[in-house]
């Protein structure tokens, strides 16, 4: 079955893998692991997760594969943008190689819908990309968070996707460095939730400025905060929903 999704540049989300480890500090506040803990019943028993307390929710690093889950978008008819994996990363170094193909050989046959997949493992992405078949329904995108991981972007370009795209959430500092060559698409968001670190506009107008100058579609998602409703999507006086052209 699949999930209708809040996220604002989806409409669907597709979970074959469950779990996760953090890598980095975007993973501090994971809405994943509210979300995986908040569903998983009396106790939190959610496979993959664990409470810490006052901590709240943790992924464990164990992974499951869900098997019975491969085959759900051929079902559904209506084409759709879906979101791959929202509660897991498909390259998680438990993920098999295998699986992964099984992955991506379900997009290649679900033609009439456009996959978009996110990872913070970039480097196993590169190292996997060559033997994985990229149909033109699929786009690739990794998450970068701060300066330090602008390797991610790097890794993202060498890849043969029909569409490569950067989700620069949550932005915890301004990025000078930032070099959209090779990359058709930004999506930028401030944290939410418990908790959320802040975002100042100074560093979303220049990454902004940055895709307007390289001519790459901008898609501002939110200022976040503890209510992020009340803080909405408006940058300077509008909102940027530009996204890449859907595969014909």
């Amino acid at each position: 079955m699949s999930t209708n999704s809040a996220i604002e540049w989806t409409e669907s989300t597709w979970n074959p893998v469950r779990g996760c480890s953090r890598v980095s500090p975007g993973c501090e506040h994971c809405y994943a692991e509210r979300m995986a803990h908040r569903f998983s019943g009396e106790g939190g028993a959610y496979e993959g997760l664990t409470r810490l307390g006052r901590k709240g929710p943790r992924w464990t690093g164990r992974v499951s594969l869900i098997e019975e889950s491969l085959a759900e978008p051929l079902h559904w008819r209506r084409p759709r943008l879906v979101f791959v994996n929202s509660m897991s990363d498909l390259f998680h170094d438990r993920v098999p190689a295998s699986f992964i193909g099984k992955v991506f050989e379900t997009m290649r046959r679900a033609h009439w819908h456009t996959f978009q997949l996110l990872t913070k493992r970039s480097e196993r992405l590169a190292q996997l990309a060559p033997s994985l078949p990229w149909p033109a329904n699929l786009w690739m995108g990794v998450s970068v968070e701060s300066q330090k991981y602008l390797s991610r972007v790097a890794d993202l370009v060498t890849v043969p996707a029909a569409v490569r795209f950067l989700s620069v959430e949550p932005l915890l500092e301004a990025l000078p460095d930032l070099d959209l060559a090779g990359v058709h698409w930004v999506i930028v968001g401030g944290e939410s939730g418990p908790g959320a670190r802040p975002l100042e506009a100074a560093w979303v107008r220049d990454i902004q400025s940055k895709c307007a100058t390289a001519e790459v579609p901008f898609f501002f998602k939110q200022w976040g905060g503890v209510r992020k409703k009340d803080t909405g999507r408006v940058l300077d006086g509008r909102v940027y929903d530009e996204m890449p052209a859907l595969a014909t």
